[in-house]
């Protein structure tokens, strides 16, 4: 049986908001903001913590707020506490039975390859709901606002997340076939240098390696730049250029025939495209569920 927990030792636990806010901020007034708060509000939450701990947390030169020392000491203990506090929350949230599943990924992952295949699963656990959630630029997993993540990480993650690996990421270049048959018979990656290239501007560097690893020098003239491989893809299926993909997002464009590898060299880039999911949440029966399906998905592509 677990101790007791003397809360007569305690401070005012609502005070410690207000102060670990003006800490951070160095400012009583920005915090009363962030906290939706007014500042002699903010002010006094401070002063009954300095008034129950008996020593100043905060030396004051005007409009100007630092902590003390023994602020400092005390805000280590209070971040480390609200933190501890929010993650068991979130915890207790994530196992929820009757909460969707939170599922995290990006809007080219989500529209050319998960989001097709979604309603398979739902269809095979019929009492598990599902949020999708997708991101355009920020490549990380989130467990603030996602359950299980795919995701693509250029390095294995922290002990504190569940990781499988899915996907190498390989680019490859992909156009129409009516853009590939202008290449002639057996082109060389040289060929498609005198073709528009589609680059995203977040990966413009990707056609360098690309280029590089074939022993190529890219003049780094694309007819567009585009923010998504969605929108690369759109473009390489109107037959308007040649589009560089780093995962399985193609593939069904590729087996209907919409898409072709005008040449078959690819560039292995760091990383893998995989599922991830907070190591707590691993054994979770929603989230192994997921995890175990799209591992399945995944396998056939």
């Amino acid at each position: 049986m677990a101790t007791r927990i003397d809360l007569r030792k305690l401070p005012p636990l609502n005070a410690l908001k207000g102060f670990e806010a003006a800490t951070r901020r160095q400012s009583v007034r920005e915090a009363a903001d962030e906290l939706f708060l007014t500042h002699p509000a903010v002010s006094y939450q401070i002063q009954v913590l300095e008034q129950d701990l008996g020593v100043e947390l905060f030396s004051r030169a005007g409009r100007s707020l630092a902590p003390t020392a023994e602020g400092r000491l005390f805000y280590g203990y209070v971040r480390k506490a609200l933190e501890t506090l929010i993650e068991g929350v979130e915890s207790v949230r994530r196992a929820r039975a009757d909460s969707p599943l939170r599922v995290q990924t990006y809007v080219t992952a989500s529209i050319r390859w998960l989001a097709r295949r979604l309603p398979d699963f739902v269809a095979a656990h019929p009492g598990i709901k599902l949020l999708l959630t997708t991101y355009a630029f920020d490549w990380a997993f989130d467990d603030t606002i996602a359950d299980v993540g795919l995701v693509y990480c250029e390095k294995t993650p922290g002990p504190e997340y569940h990781w499988i690996p899915l996907f190498e990421y390989r680019l490859h270049a992909v156009c129409s076939p009516a853009l590939a048959r202008q290449l002639g018979p057996a082109p060389t990656p040289a060929a498609l240098l005198e073709l528009p290239l589609v680059a995203i501007y977040s990966e413009a560097h990707h056609w360098d390696l690309w280029c590089e690893s074939a022993q190529l020098v890219y003049n780094a003239t694309p007819a567009i730049v585009v923010d998504t491989l969605a929108v690369a893809l759109e473009i390489a299926l109107e037959g308007r250029g040649v589009a560089l993909v780093n995962g399985p997002f193609d593939t069904d464009f590729l087996a209907e025939g919409r898409l072709v590898q005008p040449v078959a060299h690819e560039y292995a880039c760091s990383g893998s495209w995989g599922l991830i999911c907070r190591r707590e949440s691993q054994d979770n029966p929603r989230v192994k569920a997921f995890m175990d399906w799209l591992v399945r998905a995944a396998a056939n592509k």
